[in-house]
Protein backbone atom coordinates (compact mmCIF):
# COMPACT_ATOMS: atom_id res chain seq x y z
CA UNK A 1 0.00 0.00 0.00
CA UNK A 2 1.28 3.39 -1.10
CA UNK A 3 0.09 6.72 0.34
CA UNK A 4 -1.57 7.31 -3.34
CA UNK A 5 -3.59 4.34 -2.58
CA UNK A 6 -5.17 6.05 0.70
CA UNK A 7 -8.70 7.91 0.00
CA UNK A 8 -9.12 11.19 -0.16
CA UNK A 9 -10.03 12.94 3.46
CA UNK A 10 -8.58 10.35 5.63
CA UNK A 11 -5.73 10.89 7.41
CA UNK A 12 -3.34 8.60 9.32
CA UNK A 13 -4.11 8.18 13.42
CA UNK A 14 -2.38 5.99 16.10
CA UNK A 15 -4.17 4.73 18.60
CA UNK A 16 -2.58 6.37 22.22
CA UNK A 17 -5.06 4.41 24.71
CA UNK A 18 -7.82 1.49 24.42
CA UNK A 19 -10.60 1.17 27.13
CA UNK A 20 -12.74 -1.87 27.40
CA UNK A 21 -15.75 -1.60 29.26
CA UNK A 22 -17.10 -5.84 27.87
CA UNK A 23 -16.03 -8.03 25.45
CA UNK A 24 -17.96 -5.98 22.64
CA UNK A 25 -17.73 -2.27 24.17
CA UNK A 26 -14.51 -0.11 24.28
CA UNK A 27 -13.08 3.17 23.73
CA UNK A 28 -10.02 4.52 21.86
CA UNK A 29 -8.09 7.36 22.00
CA UNK A 30 -6.57 8.58 18.95
CA UNK A 31 -3.96 11.06 17.96
CA UNK A 32 -4.59 12.32 14.31
CA UNK A 33 -4.32 16.09 12.87
CA UNK A 34 -8.13 16.29 11.67
CA UNK A 35 -9.77 19.87 11.15
CA UNK A 36 -11.53 21.42 14.31
CA UNK A 37 -15.16 19.97 15.09
CA UNK A 38 -17.74 20.85 17.50
CA UNK A 39 -19.40 18.89 19.82
CA UNK A 40 -21.69 16.87 18.73
CA UNK A 41 -20.14 16.42 15.44
CA UNK A 42 -19.18 13.08 13.94
CA UNK A 43 -16.12 11.57 11.94
CA UNK A 44 -15.24 8.43 9.71
CA UNK A 45 -13.00 6.15 10.98
CA UNK A 46 -11.55 3.64 8.46
CA UNK A 47 -8.32 0.66 7.51
CA UNK A 48 -7.43 -0.61 5.04
CA UNK A 49 -7.79 -4.47 4.14
CA UNK A 50 -6.00 -7.15 2.54
CA UNK A 51 -8.36 -6.87 -0.04
CA UNK A 52 -7.33 -3.51 -0.82
CA UNK A 53 -10.91 -2.17 0.66
CA UNK A 54 -11.50 0.66 2.98
CA UNK A 55 -14.24 -0.16 5.25
CA UNK A 56 -15.16 2.98 7.17
CA UNK A 57 -18.25 4.51 9.48
CA UNK A 58 -18.93 7.45 11.09
CA UNK A 59 -18.21 7.89 14.84
CA UNK A 60 -19.11 10.53 17.02
CA UNK A 61 -16.20 12.40 19.11
CA UNK A 62 -16.73 11.80 22.70
CA UNK A 63 -13.72 14.40 23.47
CA UNK A 64 -14.04 17.69 23.85
CA UNK A 65 -13.62 20.25 21.01
CA UNK A 66 -9.96 21.40 22.14
CA UNK A 67 -8.69 18.12 23.55
CA UNK A 68 -5.31 16.66 22.56
CA UNK A 69 -6.68 13.16 21.57
CA UNK A 70 -9.96 12.32 19.98
CA UNK A 71 -11.77 9.41 21.52
CA UNK A 72 -14.74 7.75 20.12
CA UNK A 73 -17.16 5.16 22.06
CA UNK A 74 -17.34 1.79 19.41
CA UNK A 75 -18.87 -1.78 19.88
CA UNK A 76 -17.80 -4.73 18.29
CA UNK A 77 -20.73 -5.88 15.27
CA UNK A 78 -20.00 -9.76 14.94
CA UNK A 79 -20.68 -9.65 11.54
CA UNK A 80 -20.01 -6.05 10.49
CA UNK A 81 -16.57 -5.28 7.85
CA UNK A 82 -14.98 -2.56 10.16
CA UNK A 83 -15.84 -3.08 14.04
CA UNK A 84 -14.16 -6.47 14.05
CA UNK A 85 -10.83 -5.16 12.77
CA UNK A 86 -10.63 -2.24 14.88
CA UNK A 87 -11.62 -4.14 18.16
CA UNK A 88 -8.49 -6.06 17.69
CA UNK A 89 -6.50 -2.13 17.83
CA UNK A 90 -4.21 -1.82 20.67
CA UNK A 91 -2.19 1.46 21.78
CA UNK A 92 0.53 1.81 18.87
CA UNK A 93 -1.33 0.64 15.99
CA UNK A 94 -2.95 2.65 13.26
CA UNK A 95 -5.90 3.12 11.94
CA UNK A 96 -7.51 6.41 9.41
CA UNK A 97 -9.56 9.26 10.51
CA UNK A 98 -11.92 11.22 8.14
CA UNK A 99 -10.58 14.46 8.41
CA UNK A 100 -13.11 16.93 7.84
CA UNK A 101 -15.51 16.43 11.54
CA UNK A 102 -19.37 16.93 9.92
CA UNK A 103 -23.21 17.29 11.71
CA UNK A 104 -25.40 19.62 12.82
CA UNK A 105 -26.39 18.39 16.14
CA UNK A 106 -24.30 20.97 18.10
CA UNK A 107 -25.13 23.41 20.47
CA UNK A 108 -25.24 26.49 18.56
CA UNK A 109 -28.34 25.04 16.63
CA UNK A 110 -30.56 24.93 19.62
CA UNK A 111 -32.92 27.80 19.82
CA UNK A 112 -32.02 30.64 22.32
CA UNK A 113 -35.59 30.15 23.95
CA UNK A 114 -34.64 26.58 25.32
CA UNK A 115 -33.47 26.54 28.76
CA UNK A 116 -34.33 22.94 29.59
CA UNK A 117 -31.88 20.00 27.80
CA UNK A 118 -32.69 17.11 27.66
CA UNK A 119 -30.41 14.32 26.00
CA UNK A 120 -31.82 11.29 25.06
CA UNK A 121 -29.37 8.14 23.80
CA UNK A 122 -28.99 4.92 23.64
CA UNK A 123 -26.06 2.69 23.63
CA UNK A 124 -23.30 4.09 22.24
CA UNK A 125 -25.39 7.39 21.07
CA UNK A 126 -24.29 8.98 24.22
CA UNK A 127 -20.94 9.86 22.64
CA UNK A 128 -21.78 13.19 21.37
CA UNK A 129 -23.59 13.88 24.48
CA UNK A 130 -20.70 13.11 26.57
CA UNK A 131 -18.83 15.75 24.22
CA UNK A 132 -21.23 18.30 24.85
CA UNK A 133 -20.86 17.88 28.37
CA UNK A 134 -17.14 17.74 28.45
CA UNK A 135 -17.16 21.35 28.19
CA UNK A 136 -19.21 22.89 30.68
CA UNK A 137 -18.99 26.40 30.20
CA UNK A 138 -20.59 25.60 26.72
CA UNK A 139 -23.57 24.62 28.68
CA UNK A 140 -23.86 27.68 30.62
CA UNK A 141 -27.08 28.99 28.78
CA UNK A 142 -29.17 26.24 30.33
CA UNK A 143 -30.82 25.92 33.65
CA UNK A 144 -31.21 22.07 33.67
CA UNK A 145 -29.40 19.59 31.38
CA UNK A 146 -30.90 15.71 31.69
CA UNK A 147 -28.65 13.41 30.01
CA UNK A 148 -30.68 9.36 29.71
CA UNK A 149 -28.97 6.87 28.49
CA UNK A 150 -30.53 3.64 27.90
CA UNK A 151 -28.48 0.11 28.22
CA UNK A 152 -29.33 -4.04 27.89
CA UNK A 153 -27.12 -4.54 31.10
CA UNK A 154 -25.63 -2.52 33.51
CA UNK A 155 -21.90 -3.03 32.10
CA UNK A 156 -23.13 -1.20 29.33
CA UNK A 157 -23.40 2.11 31.73
CA UNK A 158 -19.94 3.33 30.35
CA UNK A 159 -18.01 6.38 31.91
CA UNK A 160 -19.30 6.24 35.54
CA UNK A 161 -16.42 8.44 36.67
CA UNK A 162 -17.76 11.20 34.54
CA UNK A 163 -21.33 11.08 35.71
CA UNK A 164 -20.33 11.54 39.33
CA UNK A 165 -17.70 14.26 38.12
CA UNK A 166 -20.79 16.11 36.43
CA UNK A 167 -22.83 16.20 39.02
CA UNK A 168 -20.12 17.73 41.60
CA UNK A 169 -19.51 19.77 38.94
CA UNK A 170 -22.75 20.88 37.47
CA UNK A 171 -25.18 20.13 40.58
CA UNK A 172 -28.47 20.24 40.38
CA UNK A 173 -28.33 21.81 37.04
CA UNK A 174 -27.26 18.52 35.53
CA UNK A 175 -29.48 15.22 35.92
CA UNK A 176 -28.33 11.64 34.59
CA UNK A 177 -30.98 8.76 34.52
CA UNK A 178 -29.67 5.64 33.09
CA UNK A 179 -32.25 3.15 31.65
CA UNK A 180 -31.98 -0.78 31.84
CA UNK A 181 -33.73 -3.19 29.83
CA UNK A 182 -32.30 -6.75 30.33
CA UNK A 183 -31.86 -6.38 33.87
CA UNK A 184 -32.72 -4.75 37.68
CA UNK A 185 -30.24 -2.28 38.84
CA UNK A 186 -30.58 -0.37 41.55
CA UNK A 187 -31.47 3.52 41.08
CA UNK A 188 -32.03 2.87 37.14
CA UNK A 189 -35.17 2.92 35.56
CA UNK A 190 -36.48 0.03 33.07
CA UNK A 191 -38.01 0.09 29.81
CA UNK A 192 -37.90 2.16 26.68
CA UNK A 193 -36.90 5.45 26.34
CA UNK A 194 -39.95 6.91 24.02
CA UNK A 195 -42.23 4.73 26.86
CA UNK A 196 -40.85 7.07 29.75
CA UNK A 197 -41.37 9.82 27.94
CA UNK A 198 -45.00 10.04 27.53
CA UNK A 199 -45.85 8.20 30.81
CA UNK A 200 -43.99 11.83 32.11
CA UNK A 201 -41.91 9.04 34.46
CA UNK A 202 -38.16 10.57 32.95
CA UNK A 203 -39.73 14.16 34.04
CA UNK A 204 -40.75 12.86 37.42
CA UNK A 205 -37.41 11.37 38.24
CA UNK A 206 -35.52 14.20 38.47
CA UNK A 207 -38.30 16.65 38.78
CA UNK A 208 -37.58 18.67 35.65
CA UNK A 209 -41.05 19.40 34.25
CA UNK A 210 -42.07 19.22 30.25
CA UNK A 211 -42.44 22.67 29.02
CA UNK A 212 -43.36 23.56 25.58
CA UNK A 213 -41.61 26.81 25.60
CA UNK A 214 -38.42 25.48 27.21
CA UNK A 215 -37.61 22.27 26.66
CA UNK A 216 -35.49 21.33 24.01
CA UNK A 217 -34.46 17.43 23.31
CA UNK A 218 -31.70 15.67 21.67
CA UNK A 219 -32.34 11.98 20.42
CA UNK A 220 -29.46 9.87 19.21
CA UNK A 221 -29.43 6.40 19.22
CA UNK A 222 -30.60 3.24 17.23
CA UNK A 223 -33.46 4.18 14.52
CA UNK A 224 -36.55 2.50 16.13
CA UNK A 225 -35.40 4.44 19.12
CA UNK A 226 -35.07 7.91 17.21
CA UNK A 227 -37.95 7.25 15.71
CA UNK A 228 -40.83 6.54 18.30
CA UNK A 229 -39.81 9.37 20.74
CA UNK A 230 -39.71 11.27 17.70
CA UNK A 231 -43.29 10.08 17.34
CA UNK A 232 -43.97 10.57 21.19
CA UNK A 233 -42.86 14.10 21.33
CA UNK A 234 -44.95 14.96 18.10
CA UNK A 235 -48.09 13.31 20.02
CA UNK A 236 -46.91 15.72 23.36
CA UNK A 237 -47.22 18.86 20.86
CA UNK A 238 -43.73 19.20 20.10
CA UNK A 239 -42.23 19.81 17.07
CA UNK A 240 -38.88 18.70 14.79
CA UNK A 241 -36.09 21.84 14.70
CA UNK A 242 -35.54 22.95 11.65
CA UNK A 243 -33.31 26.17 10.39
CA UNK A 244 -35.40 27.98 9.12
CA UNK A 245 -38.19 27.27 11.83
CA UNK A 246 -37.47 26.65 15.47
CA UNK A 247 -38.90 23.68 16.89
CA UNK A 248 -38.50 21.57 20.01
CA UNK A 249 -36.17 18.65 18.59
CA UNK A 250 -33.84 17.21 16.68
CA UNK A 251 -32.27 14.21 16.21
CA UNK A 252 -29.68 11.33 14.65
CA UNK A 253 -29.74 8.44 14.04
CA UNK A 254 -26.55 6.02 14.84
CA UNK A 255 -26.22 3.80 12.16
Amino acid sequence: MTNNSIPQGLIKGTIVERINWTEQLFSLKIKAPIHPFKAGQFTKLAMYTENDEWPRRAYSFINAPDDELLEFLLITVPDGELSPRLNNLQAGDSLYVGEDPAGFMTLDEIPEAAKDLWMLSTGTAIGPFLSMLADPKSLDRFEHIVLVHAVRTKADLVYQDRMTALQEKLGTIFSYIPVVSREIVPDTLSGRIPALLASGTLSKTNGVPLDPIHSFFLICGNPEMVRDCRATLEELGYNKHLRRQAGHFTSENYW
